[in-house]
């Protein structure tokens, strides 16, 4: 048992020591390496050639297909679609639809705050959240949603020729879907479950260019059998230079070479423990049933990690399987570190803002980023503007102005 723990303390210690290797995202892993060999002469890094969604049927196995690309990216294609539909039939409401436009992440998912937008827009979030819903009917289906839930919701709205009973299960279920277990004894059931199963999960994937999507973790389905590959054979390569020195400078230098070598290893091996974790939750979801959102806390207790090494781990990572590319964050519920409570997290938001510039109040962008360096988190800006909102403190262009008259947060 003290074995055990020592180990562990060891490799969480090794981690720490790496991070910015273990939370960069493979396409970003050279440029990380180049800055660290920049410092030691004893270091080498060549880059080598990504597998990525256009190159991978060719370079791994004709069972996935290469994905489709668009001559037009995601926003220019939306904001056709805005120019040209009826949805938006007014200035104003263009004008918000723009606004929306410009906080869809790559993925297509909305990240934006429907209370800053309203207060730019001279409008009310009510009114927001309804032209951000109209996007339900524009392509890619799902784009402009908040969450996969919220995704799905839109793609099923966007249905025609649906009965009540099944359109209503179909709507109950996608809200549940981490206990789809307790509508199995619904008549209806299978039913509403393949209407599901044809949602995208990602809404972006045929608006990504190829070229810009390296995946981390490819799931292969041969026959129903799940074939879990790093892209490990195309990280950077790492050369270590002989040296005959024996002083303390060249010891050193090695010495640190030679555990960035042991940090890239530890960064496939945690990478490919979670991926294995991915394919036994997420089981179904491969062979063409329905994503479950898992918990952070439930993958760092199963692997012995602690949350937050989870969070570095999948932030900026894809996987690549025959039903697309998708953020591994997208097969979480949260990408809270939960060792990291909601309530530390809105006492330091109210720390933040009782502390802040009353002449430059800081953005919920800004909180974010803050609150995510001090804690090592992957929080998205949504969730700061929640529990912002949930301590009742205004927005920032709202607090500039009560500054003014003396109010105090």
């Amino acid at each position: 048992m003290k074995l055990k723990q020592k180990t562990t303390q060891k490799l969480s210690t090794k981690l720490i020591s790496f991070l910015p290797i273990l939370k960069a995202g493979i396409d970003e892993l050279y440029e990380e390496l180049k800055e660290q060999s920049k410092e030691n002469p004893f270091l080498e890094v060549k880059s080598k050639k990504f597998i990525t969604a256009s190159n991978l049927k060719n370079a791994i196995t004709n069972e996935i297909e290469a994905l489709s690309t668009s001559q037009k990216t995601l926003h220019e294609e939306l904001i056709e679609q805005i120019e040209n539909s009826s949805l938006f039939p007014t200035e104003k409401s263009r004008l918000i639809a723009m606004m929306i436009l410009e906080d869809i992440n790559p993925q297509g998912f909305f990240e934006g705050d429907e209370e800053e937008i309203a207060m730019m827009a001279g409008t009310t979030p009510e009114k927001v959240r309804q032209i951000r819903e109209r996007f339900m009917y524009l392509s890619p289906p799902g784009v402009g949603a908040k969450d996969i839930k919220e995704a799905f919701l839109f793609q099923l709205y966007n249905m025609e020729n649906l009965d009540e009973e099944l359109f209503s299960l179909v709507k109950t279920m996608i809200e549940n879907l981490e206990n789809l277990e307790k509508f199995y004894s619904h008549p209806r059931f299978k039913e509403a479950l393949k209407i599901i199963k044809q949602f995208k999960v990602t809404p972006n994937l045929e608006f990504v260019p190829d070229e810009e999507i390296i995946p981390e973790i490819i799931i292969i389905n041969n026959d129903g059998e799940l074939e879990i590959r790093l892209n490990d054979e195309h990280y950077p390569e790492i050369y270590i230079k002989d040296d005959p020195s024996d002083d303390e400078y060249s010891k050193q230098k090695l010495k640190e070479a030679r555990s960035l070598i042991d940090a890239l290893e530890m960064r496939k091996a945690t990478l490919k423990k979670i991926a294995l974790m991915i394919v036994e939750f997420q089981y179904e979801f491969f062979q063409g049933g329905v994503i479950k959102p898992m918990k952070i806390q439930d993958i760092a207790e199963a692997l012995e990690f602690a949350p937050s090494t989870i969070s570095r781990a999948i932030a900026n990572k894809y996987l690549l399987c025959d039903r697309g590319i998708i953020p591994l964050k997208n097969f979480f519920s949260t990408a809270l570190d939960e060792e990291v409570s909601a309530n530390q997290i809105k006492e330091e938001i109210k720390n933040i803002v009782k502390n802040e510039d009353e002449n430059k109040p800081l953005s919920d962008d800004k909180i974010c980023d803050i609150i995510n360096k001090k804690y090592n988190l992957s929080l998205v800006r949504r969730t700061i503007t929640k529990y912002r909102e949930s301590l009742k403190i205004p927005s920032s262009r709202e607090r500039k102005r009560l500054y003014k008259v003396g109010v105090k947060f």
